[in-house]
């Protein structure tokens, strides 16, 4: 054999050897990597979603942090059930002081919810707006959860800046059961 017959033989010969070695162990190694490639990716958007939600979840937990607070807020504005007859005294003392003149004040019937009792109280007072307004403003400062609600102004015929008011006052107090 001739020395260029050799270097063609051998050169088909690597030149074979070199795409067996690309078919049979290159290319699987890339299929493989490329595989491996994919789960780390998919591991990664797994790991940025429980980030997302980890944060959420701090997040969350605040809000719940912030809500136990305003709960617990509000619960120290409700008297319990054996105080009712101060919050009574109270509203009491704020209409003699205003100078108003209490006509009635009937209690109705009350509602029981979960965690609070409502007691509502039809009242009737009379006396000077201005009184009235300010009757109200000082209830507004009593430090406990009350509403008023079906109120109704009549201004009194006889005399000037006198009126008459009805309304329903709301005083919520603890449940001893809740």
């Amino acid at each position: 054999m001739t020395s260029n017959l050799r270097k063609a033989v051998f050169f088909v010969l690597l030149l074979g050897v070199a795409c067996v070695a690309y078919q049979y162990m290159i290319k699987p190694a890339n299929k493989h990597l490329a595989g491996q490639k994919a789960r780390v990716q998919a591991k990664l958007a797994k790991l940025a979603e429980f980030e997302e939600a980890s944060a959420a979840a701090a997040g969350l937990s605040k809000q719940l942090e912030q809500l136990q607070e305003a709960l617990e807020f509000f619960e120290s504005k409700l008297p319990p059930k054996s105080e009712i007859d101060k919050v009574l005294h109270d509203v009491t003392v704020i209409v003699q002081k205003q100078g108003l003149r209490s006509k009635r004040v009937l209690r109705l019937q009350k509602k029981d919810n979960s965690g609070y009792i409502e007691q509502p109280l039809k009242v009737e007072l009379e006396g000077n707006f201005n009184s009235f307004y300010s009757f109200l403003l000082e209830l507004e400062k009593l430090p406990r959860i009350m509403k008023i609600r079906e109120l109704k102004l009549k201004k009194q015929i006889k005399d000037e800046g006198q009126i008459a008011a009805d309304f329903i006052v709301s005083i919520f107090f603890q449940n001893e059961a809740g």
